[in-house]
């Protein structure tokens, strides 16, 4: 099951292709480790604001203030794993368009619930 919040956004120093750190959360946002238990899976974004580079996609938090990117939909780098560089970059859980209602398979999981 993939487990989505509310306010939910952490900075990051990571760098690379690896998990990603999970520093604290920003101002007025809520800890990953505040709403998840290790092995959940959520979706999320990260953005680094100078390079402009992003990721999206469903990630599983791993451990402790780590979030392991389990899968990539869309990116700044052709859909790809991004090789983040130095600098804070944001982490934070979203609804991403790949699972939302507007999908054929969405409208059928919705139709089955009754919905």
């Amino acid at each position: 099951m993939r487990r989505v919040f509310d306010r939910v956004k952490e900075a990051s120093s990571t760098t690379g292709l690896g998990d990603f750190t999970l520093d604290g959360a920003e101002s007025s946002f809520q800890a990953f480790g505040t709403v998840l238990n290790v092995g959940d899976k959520t979706y999320y974004t990260i953005t680094d604001s100078v390079t402009g580079a992003w990721e999206v996609g469903l990630g599983t938090y791993s451990g402790a203030n780590t979030l392991t990117r389990t899968q990539v939909y869309s990116s700044s780098n052709s859909n790809s794993l991004v090789n983040f560089g130095a600098g804070i970059k944001s982490v934070f859980i979203t609804y991403t368009a790949r699972v939302s209602v507007t999908t054929p398979e969405a409208t059928a999981f919705a139709i089955a619930l009754g919905g």
